[in-house]
Order: structure tokens, then sequence, then C-alpha cells
């Protein structure tokens, strides 16, 4: 089956570079991301191309050598998907905020009306992808769908989740550890199908690397991946408190036990805690999935993940305040970094917003920089805790354009993005314009201790 046109719906995080390396590996393959969201797709065709919504180093670069060549974005949904073969269906699966699996399951409405929306618009028959990371047997319910549209045309359903760290998808895109691909394996179609996406990706990724399974492997498959990644740093977090307890150096820990081959040295670096969009995600998602199935004690074991990261975030703020003598009611803390990881302008379930939160809970003055995140995202991360009003989020936090800005009369500052550029400012300039005396928390260890000290300042860093 050669595959000539191929539509994504969703021009988000995971659709917008993943469409992107395949049309730039692809130039005989016509690619079209359609979103309903009109900004977003005005961003991707911006003719700025710096000015597209997805950070990622690299991403911009791809864009303008592909984009209105063989790479589209449109709003038009129905005609993408009339003239595709093959759909892939990247929309976000957010924790449910409702109902029956409040604050565990996935909301799959975005998913169900996007299959609704293929049923309705499809005139033959289609190739439709899952690449949102979903719960088990959700192809099931996609392939009801689809299939009961009475129309005649025939669908086959596929799992492909993606396994991208943000900051790195452009590279994970081009040079993945694997690529998965679950469908009907008991089918001739369904393995002809399955064939048409390998042969997409075997357009530069090696065959070797291209893993088939069943369609419920795959996906469990992703959950269980961004589970056991986020385990290992619920692990290094845990042991880094009974470090600070005992004298003990949690690097020291980390890099004695990430040198056992069996466990290996990545995930291992303690820190404010993960965030993102997926391993919190995905650690619920499997969370209700064990509950629905009776499997309390599985449920129970992977919850506590959950449970750790959110007590490290809670943990760090609250020795902020008491090393600044157990108030920081009217003081200046900057903060710097609030992207949840540094090289991508994603915010999702960033620490900076939790430990933001805590302290303007305490009355802190807050002072914000990230040099990819913007003023409205800031505001609007704040404003959907629900802590507090817009109005009082505004009056608290003040986003700033530099580093040195953000710092200047600060009585303290918090590093929670490990940017680069952070390790290279002039931090004895930055100690010497702040009040005395001056707090530096280092949530991600930019900097080593020794420095921090011959600079002056006092400061907390996890682990010690």
């Amino acid at each position: 089956m050669k595959i000539k046109n191929i539509c994504c719906i969703g021009a988000g995080y995971v659709g917008g570079p993943t469409m992107a390396v395949i049309a730039e590996k692809c130039p005989g393959v016509k690619v079209t991301v359609v979103d309903i969201n009109e900004k977003r797709i005005k961003q991707w065709n911006d003719p700025d191309v710096e000015k597209i919504p997805i950070y990622e180093p690299g991403l911009s670069s791809i864009v303008k050598e592909t984009r209105d060549k063989n790479l589209f974005f449109s709003t038009d949904v129905d005609k993408a998907i009339d003239e595709a073969d093959m759909i892939f269906i990247s929309v976000n699966t957010p924790t449910k905020t409702y109902g029956i699996g409040k604050g565990m399951a996935a909301d799959l409405k975005y998913i169900e009306l996007c299959a609704r929306q293929i049923a309705a618009v499809a005139k033959n028959d289609k190739i439709v992808i899952e690449k949102s990371t979903l719960p088990v047997r959700t192809a099931a319910a996609l392939k009801n769908i689809l299939d009961n549209t009475g129309n005649g045309v025939k669908y086959q359903i596929l799992s492909n989740p993606e396994f991208l760290a943000e900051g790195t998808a452009v590279e994970d895109l081009k040079s993945p550890d694997r690529v998965l691909i679950g469908g009907d394996i008991e089918s001739e179609e369904g393995r002809e199908a399955m064939e048409a996406l390998v042969n997409i990706y075997a357009s530069w990724v090696p065959k070797e690397k291209i893993l088939t399974t069943n369609v419920w492997s795959s996906e469990l498959s992703k959950l269980t991946a961004n589970a056991f990644l986020a385990q290992r740093v619920s692990s290094i977090n845990a042991i880094s408190e009974l470090c600070e307890k005992t004298g003990a150096d949690v690097n020291e820990v980390a890099k004695a036990v990430g040198m056992d081959s069996r466990v290996g040295p990545k995930f291992l670096k303690a820190s404010v805690g993960f965030g993102g969009s997926c391993f919190q995600k995905d650690i619920l998602n499997l969370v209700y999935i064990a509950r629905t199935y009776n499997l309390q004690e599985v449920a129970d074991y992977w919850e506590q993940v959950i449970i750790m990261n959110d007590h490290q975030k809670r943990r760090f703020a609250a020795n902020m305040v008491q090393t600044m003598y157990n108030t920081v009611a009217g003081k200046k803390i900057a903060i710097l970094g609030w992207a949840f990881k540094k090289d991508t302008n994603d915010t999702r379930e960033s620490a900076a917003i939790y430990v933001a939160d805590y302290l303007l809970n305490e009355q802190a003055e807050i002072v914000v920089y990230d040099p990819k995140v913007t003023e409205e995202q800031i505001y609007s991360d704040l404003d959907y805790l629900g802590s507090r009003s817009g109005d009082a989020n505004r009056k608290g936090v003040t986003v700033v354009k530099s580093s040195y800005e953000a710092c200047d009369n600060a009585h303290a500052i918090a590093v929670l993005t490990e940017w680069d550029e952070f390790k290279q400012l002039d931090w004895k300039k930055i100690y010497d314009q702040m009040l005395k005396p001056a707090f530096l928390f280092d949530g991600r260890r930019l900097l080593e201790p020794k420095t921090k000290k011959e600079i002056g300042f006092e400061f907390y860093a996890i682990g010690n």
C-alpha cells in the first residue's frame, strides 16, 4: 500500500514536530497538519519561522524547508480527512476533571470527536493511527465508532505512540530508540496497514528499530515506559530527602547507583520534581486502569510515584520559606525558568507553577524569567490552578525579559529549569545586585555548591 497523503489532526507538541520530520524524510508524501485552533495554525504559518508555536531545537529549520512544499498547516479539517490515505490522531487527552475517573482517567472526548468527524467525512478506506497517549483498548472504541457509520468505508486502526522527550524531540524523531506500531496482526488487512506505516518510518529508521505488536501491547507500552521513568525520578527524590537527614550526598549516591549496569545513570538526577504532559497523566491513567480491574495493590504502588512527586514540590517551596527565616511575606523572589525542562516552551505540570503558587500563598512577590515561555502562558498557568483570582496573580507576579532584571534587588533566586544560559550567568554580578542576605535555591543543580559559597550566597539545593 503506497501512502501519498497524510493528515494529522492536532497541531500540538506531538503532531507538529512528528509531521515536520515525516515531511522532511518523505518528500514524495503530502503531509497536512490540521487543527480547529485558528491562532495556533496561524502561528505555524507565520512567515517568521522562529514564531512557530512549538519551540524545539532544530524544528524551525525543518519547517522552513518543508512548509508549503509537502508540509501544510490548515484549519480545514474535513478537506484534509477526505484527501488522506492515512490519518494520525494527535489531539489532547488530559486527565478527566469530572465524572467517573475524575483526577485519574484520560479524557477521551477529543478522541471521540475526531472519530466521529472522520466517520462523517470519509468516502474511501482509511488507516487511522492513534498518536496521542491513550488508555489500553481505546483503539476498540475508535473502531466501534468508525465501523458503525453505515457508509461502507473500511478502517484499520493502528497504535503508534510517541516516545519523544521535549527539548530533544527532533533528534528523538530522527534517531529514535524504537518506533512502535500496534495493529490487527491477525488479519491480512491489518498487517497491510501496519506495513504501510512501517514503510513511512523505514524511509529513515532502520527496520530493526521498528517494532510491530498487537494494538493493546502498543498502547500499554507507552504508559509503562513513562511510568518506569517517572518512578526513577521519584525514587531518587525520595533518597534526596534521606540524604539531607543523614549527611549523604545524593549526587554521589546517584553516581554510585547509576554505574551499576543493571540500573544505568539516566533519570537519577535529584530535582524539584518531574513535570510535563506525560508522566503524571500516564501514571494516573495506569492507576485508574488498575483500579477498574480491581488491582488495588498495583494502583497504590504506582500512585505513590505521584504522591512522592507532589511532596517534593511542596518540600522544596517549604524549605525556601524555612531558610528565609520562616517568612517570605513582602520579599522579592526571582524564579529563573518556568518551562518544565530546558529547550521547550511547554509548561504543563511544571514544578515552577506549584512552587510559585505556594510562595504566593505566603505573600511573596514573584518575578519570573524564562527564555521561551510567554508572559501570557505564565499567568494562564497560575490562573488555571485557581488558588486566587487572575487579578491577584497579575499583582503578585511580574514577568521580565532577562535573568539580571529578575534578580535585581531580590531576596532570593529559585532556579527551576535547567536552561543552559543560566549556567553562563555572571553570578557574582547577580549576587552584588541582590538584597543581603541573598539566597539561591537550586532545584536543578546548575551550579556547584563550592561556586555558590565562594560568591556568597546562602543556598539550598535538593539533596544537600
